[in-house]
């Protein structure tokens, strides 16, 4: 069961994802990593606001716990969550060369 529900106002820029590249490095050079246990005791949870593509969202695991979910596969590599996090919780990097999103003109 998922706890936030912001889908209804994402839904456009979702759409849009798909036409994006990703080059998916491997995970010890991962350009952003979450600590979600820092996450799930932040007092303001500014990047599920900051983030435009929401990749920040609380889902309700099976055993009723809370926990905050990054989903990477949709990062856009913008960097928000990197300024928004004053809790450490965002660790966030340029991707290695070669890896990382590839946007297209079109």
């Amino acid at each position: 069961m998922k706890f936030t529900d912001m889908e209804d106002d994402i839904g456009p820029i979702k759409d849009k994802l798909g036409v994006l590249t990703y080059v998916t490095d491997e995970e010890e050079h991962a350009h952003i990593t979450v600590n979600s246990q820092i996450c799930n005791t932040c007092p303001h949870h500014l990047c599920i606001s900051g983030c435009p593509v929401r990749c920040f969202n609380f889902f309700e695991k099976e055993n009723g716990k809370i926990e905050m979910v990054f989903n990477y596969e949709d990062c856009v590599e913008c960097g928000t969550c990197d300024i928004m996090c004053d809790q450490g919780a965002v660790s966030w990097h340029h991707p290695r060369g070669s890896f990382g999103i590839q946007y297209e003109q079109g």
